[in-house]
């Protein structure tokens, strides 16, 4: 099916001459949806969206809740030949109209509720049209498929034409929006399809959000691609995750998702026929990893992606899957450690920043030409911004971000290091190592730690466990007992809202 248009060939091929197979079942109804429905459901997407003006190239935006008709209205807009730009369900309207003001969309699709929120900012920035995702309200869209016919062409879209522009998180200056290709988000799924041993058996338990590149281009396009099913639930229910696994194979999920399933009773029996755990988005503690191990008998695997690239990295699905590691490049994935002043790649071992090329990589930043050629080079390397190491095995560990990156009297700290020793300490649950301004060092080493629950952890305690492990540069200068991180929805650790509240902590 659509054989003229690149994504949705690539995503269809799989469930071709079997509509009658199942692809989704709904949290908490049980209701079911078969392959056939579904594309028809997501053909009169397009059809509609068609009507209301989308030509090829044209961006839909969309900030609703994660539902059925979401995905097809995504399916949809490939079909189209548009350009999906989902937006996190918990930007406000005034971030709304950063983002419409910038990429133009030509259509607005949001939840019932925050219409008359987001209409006149929409009308601003000149969309020509709004819908909702809510059955019978005013400008539904999903009134509007019920009244189309399916059968729709698919608009002809080649391999470098674009699919989808998703919006960095914008912790630091202007949000950017990379520009992701056919090409790039049909290779990367069908890598990781294949990566990972999907197949049409496989009943995927989906609790990420479809705003990002993990719950959407991972998940859904895996799916879609291995022919196989889905568990789809609006969001993370921990208690309902692990009801769900005796009739699941894999899980997809953040980290928080596994320290979560851990504090439920049962959990090693109810992942006994389970083949896969993924965990990605968020760093995963060396600790989750191994106490995973211990009560379900899995070992998580652990990726590397990022919204510019989609997956670079992964852990193998046989071989060891290493605590603290992200695995190794993906296949038809390049990937080197080069230092940040030369560009000149680090020898094995060494820390640098992470550069990587291949199919999967972003077209660039939309409407930032500067911005792209900053990070994109000619010859095709993503600079990442991310600091790692390749081992002599060839795995690779992320350190942190460049912005993270702590220069304290003219030595280096990466937080990740400091951050082992802490979690490693009795009593830490988990820790977040920040520098902050110090008028002798220039930045100064401050940990924030979020103790296990009913533990009796003191600031002292934790300056004293780690006063022989590192070096004194390296060791806190002040530490922060927390009951929780901040974390952004994806579930990474915000630093930059942690310098922001502590940056006069040491002046």
């Amino acid at each position: 099916m659509y054989r003229q248009n690149y994504l949705a060939h690539a995503i269809s091929r799989a469930s071709d001459g079997r509509g009658e197979g199942l692809f989704l079942t709904r949290h908490p109804d049980g209701a079911t949806v078969r392959y056939a429905d579904f594309w028809k459901n997501a053909e009169r997407m397009a059809a509609v969206l068609v009507a209301a003006g989308v030509t090829p190239g044209d961006r839909v935006a969309v900030q609703a809740p994660k539902t059925v008709a979401m995905l097809e209205l995504y399916v949809g807009c490939v079909l189209a030949g548009g350009v999906f730009l989902p937006l996190n369900t918990a930007y406000t309207p005034a971030e709304v109209a950063y983002f419409l003001g910038d990429a133009r969309p030509r259509v607005l699709v949001c939840d019932p509720e925050k219409l008359e929120a987001l209409t006149p900012i929409a009308v601003e920035a000149g969309v020509a049209n709004i819908f909702t995702l809510g059955a019978g309200e005013i400008g539904s869209l999903i009134d509007a498929r019920a009244g189309a016919e399916p059968g729709f062409t698919a608009v002809a879209r080649g391999a470098q034409d674009l699919a989808a522009i998703l919006y960095t998180s914008g912790t630091t200056g202007r949000s950017k929006g990379a520009m992701l290709t056919h090409r790039a988000l049909a290779s990367n799924s069908e890598v990781l399809r294949d990566y990972w041993r999907f197949t049409s058996d496989d009943v995927l338990i989906h609790a990420l959000p479809i705003f990002h590149t993990h719950g959407l281009f991972v998940a859904t396009n895996v799916t879609l691609m291995a022919g196989g099913s889905c568990i789809f639930m609006p969001g993370f229910d921990a208690g309902a995750v692990l009801g769900y696994m005796p009739r699941a194979t894999a899980l997809m999920g953040v980290p928080t998702f596994y320290t979560r399933l851990l504090d439920q009773q049962g959990l090693g029996e109810a992942a006994k026929g389970m083949r896969l755990f993924v965990s990605g988005s968020a760093p995963l503690l060396a600790e989750t990893h191994e106490r995973w191990r211990a009560a379900t008998g899995h070992a998580i695997l652990e990726r590397y992606g990022m919204t510019e690239t989609n997956m670079n990295s992964s852990n193998p699905y046989e071989g060891e899957r290493r605590a603290g590691t992200v695995g190794f490049p993906l296949p038809g994935v390049e990937l080197k450690v080069c230092d940040a002043e030369t560009g000149q790649e680090v020898a094995t071992g060494q820390i640098g920043v992470i550069e990587v090329r291949g199919p999967n990589v972003f077209a660039g930043y939309w409407q930032m030409p500067e911005k792209t050629a900053e990070e994109l080079r000619a010859d095709g390397w993503f600079i990442t911004g991310d600091l790692g190491m390749v081992d002599a095995d060839g795995y690779v560990t992320i350190v942190g971000r460049g912005k993270d990156l702590i220069i304290t009297g003219g030595f280096n700290v990466y937080p990740k290091e400091v951050e082992g020793v802490i979690d490693a300490l009795p009593g830490v649950l988990e820790s977040a190592v920040i520098g902050v301004p110090h008028k002798d060092f220039g930045e100064g080493v401050v940990a924030v730690v979020v103790p296990e629950k009913g533990a009796d952890v003191s600031s002292e305690a934790i300056i004293d466990g780690v006063a022989d492990k590192l070096a004194k540069f390296k060791q806190p200068k002040s530490v922060v007992m927390l009951a929780e991180l901040p974390r952004n929805t994806m579930g990474k650790v915000q630093k930059n809202v942690l310098r922001e509240k502590y940056a006069a902590l040491l002046s």
